[in-house]
């Protein structure tokens, strides 16, 4: 069955109903847990300002404690150096002598050691993070990127696991389980007695973390109607996901202790688990399985909640029919089958990683800012709302190509701007950021129904999953990016703003989708490629206000 003739089918059911309303709802709430804890590292890994500890029974006078430590330049202002301290052996000697700290003794010129003793945290604005329980910094600060992307290696997998169990054996089952996943890993977290524990555990939360976002995507987008498919692939799932983002530095705020924060921003999933009754199958995979009883049911049940009555035999035998296609078992090696569809998949994985990339390092990014770290995370969660709003007209009524070109170009080059602003005009540079993590924010928006509308719906959830997966390699890397701020703070930029509009260039050799039909089929997909190449060539003769009234958006 061709999506337009599903679309037609089920018109009895109306665009608006009590069955439309409730789904489209509990699916954009199912994206409120993945806004808090997808970016929830930026305040259980940050690191407080630090330096050396003093043991207390060192019997050193005041004095020259205070003069223990090396100052250092950071950001034009004076601080004590992070990881290194005079040797202590040598100011114990000093202080007993009764020695004048920069009278008697040119302190600059005593020798330094590393810090033996540990180090002393600030806890102005954080109790606890797992860098100042774990000492995860000087010779140790590389962890912090690994931990982050161990995560993000967690997401990979499960894009890749989470797509094919979808596709093979449902949306819904797929969707709850990797809820469950993310839950239960989550408050087994807390437990972490050392960075180690906390990486390999924080890789399964991972694992159920964003792919729930992935898979409720995918099933809103095939039970609700073209119309609603718009508001919910656009503005209704991104902006329940951005709700949980800002929702995040206002629990961090008021919870300063990384366990605490961790059981906090858990709770809404275990919330969501019980809601298992009221989201059904996506009809559209049933009958691709060939189980056209069950999906005729779902649709019944969807008609007598909105009142309207159901047509006696709601599909036709010939309509279900397709012995080569419909029942067989799809995976991710039909993205890679055809030279067509191989190139196409290539490009928008690159794509894909290139938007990645540019999103997540701004995103990491927020608590590095000058100011407050609460703030620059709530703004950076705030600006994506009027990315998301702005997402919904462009996908209704332009290219999907260009709009892809202009955010990533957007995105990738404002930041660069900051390299040129003078240092004492530090807001300048937060709101060219800002305005770039803007144009990723509208670009993530529309790469997620751009792919759902290239691929048919038997490897629909593969696709996207696969694509996010290659998605996932643009996050493992982000946080290396910042981490080579610490070399060359112009290198991360240069990066990040090269390989996005490299993306943009490639965004514009995929085939356009707008005015397209949804595929079902491979050989559909194939259809309507070769449409395009027609049409294009000026060499069709049908009408093509037909397929236009088919367009997903």
């Amino acid at each position: 069955m061709q999506a337009s003739d599903y679309d037609d089918v089920t018109t009895f059911l109306g665009e608006w109903g009590s069955f439309q309303k409730r789904i489209m709802l509990l699916l954009c709430i199912s994206a409120i847990p993945n806004g808090l804890s997808l970016f929830s590292i930026v305040f259980l890994a940050d690191t407080p300002a630090h330096h050396c500890a003093i043991p207390s029974n060192a019997n050193i006078s005041a004095e020259w404690i205070n003069y223990s430590i090396p100052l250092e330049e950071d950001k034009g202002v004076m601080r004590y150096n992070k990881c290194t301290r005079y040797k202590l052996d040598v100011i114990q000697r000093l202080s007993d002598n009764r020695s004048v700290p920069g009278i008697d003794v040119n302190v600059t010129e005593i020798e330094q050691e590393s810090c033996k003793d540990g180090w002393e945290y600030d806890k102005s604005i954080y109790v606890s993070t797992i860098v100042s329980e774990w000492d995860l910094v000087c010779s140790d600060a590389w962890k912090v990127p690994v931990i982050t992307s161990t995560c993000f290696f967690g997401i990979l997998g499960g894009s890749f696991i989470s797509g094919q169990l979808s596709d093979r054996f449902g949306r819904k089952i797929v969707l709850f389980g990797t809820i469950g996943l993310h839950t239960l890993f989550t408050f087994i977290l807390i437990l972490s007695t050392s960075w180690f524990m906390f990486s390999a555990l924080f890789f399964f939360v991972g694992m159920g973390g964003l792919n729930t976002f992935l898979i409720a995507f995918v099933l809103g987008a095939e039970i609700l109607t073209p119309c609603l498919r718009t508001i919910y692939s656009t503005v209704g799932i991104s902006i329940f996901f951005a709700i949980g983002y800002m929702l995040l530095p206002l629990a961090a705020f008021f919870i300063r202790d990384w366990r605490m924060l961790l059981i906090a921003i858990n709770v809404p999933g275990v919330f969501y688990l019980p809601l298992w009754k009221l989201i059904p199958e996506s009809p559209r995979w049933l009958l691709s399985q060939g189980r056209v009883e069950e999906a005729e049911a779902i649709l019944r049940a969807a008609a007598r909640k909105n009142r309207v009555t159901a047509p006696e035999v709601i599909f036709q035998p010939l309509q279900t029919e397709n012995k080569t296609e419909k029942l067989s078992r799809h995976n991710v090696g039909d993205l890679v089958k055809s030279k067509n569809i191989r190139w196409i998949t290539i490009m928008l994985s690159f794509v894909w990683i290139a938007v990645s990339i540019g999103y997540f390092a701004l995103s990491l990014n927020s608590s590095n800012l000058h100011g407050n770290p609460f703030l620059n995370c709530f703004l950076s969660a705030a600006v994506e709302v009027p990315g998301i709003i702005l997402s919904w007209p462009l996908l209704r009524s332009c290219s999907r190509r260009l709009c892809l070109f202009a955010t990533l170009f957007l995105g990738g080059v404002l930041p660069l701007f900051t390299l040129l602003i003078p240092r004492d005009l530090k807001l300048v540079s937060i709101a060219l950021e800002m305005m770039g993590k803007f144009g990723f924010s509208v670009a993530f928006t529309i790469v997620y129904p751009f792919t759902a509308e290239l691929y048919p719906t038997v490897l629909r959830n593969t696709a996207v999953g696969t694509c996010s997966m290659a998605a996932r390699l643009g996050s493992i890397a982000a946080p290396y990016f910042l981490y080579l701020g610490t070399y060359s703070k112009s290198l991360p930029y240069i990066l990040m703003g090269g390989l996005c509009v490299l993306g943009g260039l490639l965004s514009l050799l995929l085939p356009e989708t707008y005015g397209m039909p949804l595929p079902e089929t491979l050989d559909h997909m194939q259809t309507i490629q070769r449409f395009k190449k027609t049409q294009n060539s000026n060499t069709l003769s049908g009408d093509t206000t037909a397929v236009e009234n088919d367009s997903v958006f």
